[in-house]
This record gives C-alpha cells, structure tokens and sequence, in this order.
C-alpha cells in the first residue's frame, strides 16, 4: 500500500513516528508539507498554493491521501481520485478554525480523532485513535541518573511542565500557582521547570528527572507528553482535557482537578506518594505498533 502524507510539519514527532510505524506494517509513505512563505506562520494562501500542489503528483501510484491536520484537508479532497482519511489532533477542531475543519471532515472518506471528546465534537462517524509513543525511548531511568543529564538538582522535588510557558493554550500561569499552593503546604522545596525546544531524545531524561508531570491546559486532544510521561513511571496531574481523564482514571499516583486547590492537593498526594505510579503498565496499549494497526485497518476498510 501506498500513501500520500499530507501535513503542516513533515518533521514533526508524531509524523514521523507514524510514518516509521506504518513502513513497519509494509505501507510506503511520501509526505509533502505545506509551504511556508514567510517567518510568522502559514497564511491563507499557503493553504491554497497546496492545492495545485497535492493535485500535481501523480495520484494513480496512490491507494490513498492522508491529510494529517484539519487545514490540510482541503488540498486533499481538491482531488477526487484516491480515497482520502483524515486526522485531526485537536486544536484544528477545537481552535480558531474548528467550524472550518468540521465542515471539511464532511468531504472524507475517514476521519481519525486522538479522543472520544473530538469524536463528539464531529457530526459523522469517526475512528478514535490516540497517539502512540515510542514505548523503548519512554521507559523508566534512574532519577539521579536523569537529573545529572539534564542538570538538575539532586535534593528537594521536581515538577515538569513540559511545554514553553508563552504559549497561551498551555495556561502556564495556573501551573505557577497550583505548585506556589502545593508548596504553602509541604515540609520539602517544589521547583517547577519548563522545557521546550531541546533534542527530543533528551525528553525521557525530564520525564524521568520530575517526580510529577503537571499540565493545565485549557483544551488538548490526545497529549503524547502525558502518555510519555506514564511511560516513564513518571506522576502526572493535569486538568481534565482530552482523553487524559480516561489515562489517568485507573491510577492512584495521578489525577485530574479542575481548580487550584484541586490540582495542588493531587500534586502534593503525588510527591508525597510511597506506592509504585504504576502508569507504565497502564500505557502499554498505546505504543507505536498497536497505534499504525489501527490506522492500517482504517485504511483498508477505506480502499475497499
């Protein structure tokens, strides 16, 4: 089988594990990537310059387009001679131009979502496939091992708030204050660190340094950095966006709330914590493998 990968990042992490993962099951991917006309961001008619593009390859040697992202759609059904799945990742359909990506979704012949909250969100059937991760790059590391990596101090807690704090969607003001009330409460120091815009292959060493991963966003999809983090063994507390609550439902070292005092109190239950996390057995069902099976099977009902 072969597929035509659309997308707005061609070297984005959860392309290019996808990508990896599918060759594994035997379907041959070229991905081609939106154009980029200037250093601020994609304009509208980026977007629409696609379109000639996608229509240009020769769609024949094709059993199917893949449009990864919900702007990405349009170039995709601009042809009508392969079948076409889409995956939407969350911001497409809960940002700024959901109502566009909803109408658009129309058009496929497949649409994939990362959670059941995004199915409902959609007026038509759709397959609920979360992200996988690479469960051999996330496993557990030793913590003082992971701290000298990433230099962090040996003593005291650690929390992670894996995204950069300018980005708004994130909400990292109310991190800074559920650990600032977490802390008004606990005999030990809490220091909370960002990361963002280091080699991906030193995230596990973060992951595994934190004693809690804490995200607050006000939307997500299907968060890949609170599947990495369970992977790791690692705590994580969150809001209850996306699919986390389902993530995190079984465990007892982790959690949601939706308030400050909510959130402080599960991420001081949470460093305070003896038992095992116990969120690495929990996400063995998300790896890449069983991930690029249930996006095979999508596409052969699609192509049948």
């Amino acid at each position: 089988m072969r597929v035509l990968q659309l997308t707005t990042n061609a070297e984005a992490t959860y392309v290019t594990n996808q990508v990896a993962a599918l060759a594994d099951r035997g379907v041959e991917s070229d991905v081609l990537e939106v154009p980029r006309s200037g250093p601020d961001g994609r304009r509208v008619t980026d977007y629409l310059q696609f379109c000639p593009t996608v229509r240009a390859q020769d769609l024949n040697a094709y059993d199917l387009v893949h449009a990864n992202f919900g702007l990405t759609i349009p170039a995709a059904i601009a042809q009508r001679r392969v079948p076409v799945v889409t995956s939407l990742v969350g911001s497409d359909l809960m940002g700024r131009f959901g109502g566009l990506t909803k109408q658009f979704a129309r058009f496929c012949d497949a649409v994939i979502v990362v959670s059941a909250e995004m199915a409902e969100l959609l007026s038509r059937d759709a397959h609920v496939i979360p992200y996988g991760i690479d469960l051999d790059e996330f496993r557990p590391i030793e913590t003082e091992r992971a701290r000298g990596v990433v230099d962090w101090p040996t003593d005291g807690r650690h929390v992670l708030f894996p995204y950069h704090p300018d980005r708004p969607v994130k909400n990292y003001p109310l991190a800074e204050r559920v650990v600032e009330r977490a802390a008004e409460r606990t005999p030990f120091d809490i220091e909370l660190h960002t990361v963002s815009g280091v080699e991906y292959d030193l995230i596990p060493y973060y992951m595994n340094a934190a004693d809690t991963l804490l995200l607050t966003s006000h939307r997500e999809g299907s968060p890949s950095t609170i599947k990495e983090a369970l992977a790791c063994n690692t705590p994580v507390v969150s809001t209850p966006v996306g699919d986390v609550p389902e993530r995190v439902g079984s465990l007892d070292v982790s959690g949601v709330g939706s308030s400050v005092e909510e959130l402080a109190t599960k991420l001081r239950q949470t460093l305070d914590a003896a038992e095992e996390p116990g969120g690495r057995d929990a996400i063995q069902p998300f790896g890449l493998d069983r991930m690029s099976e249930r996006i095979l099977s999508v596409y052969r009902q699609t192509i049948t």
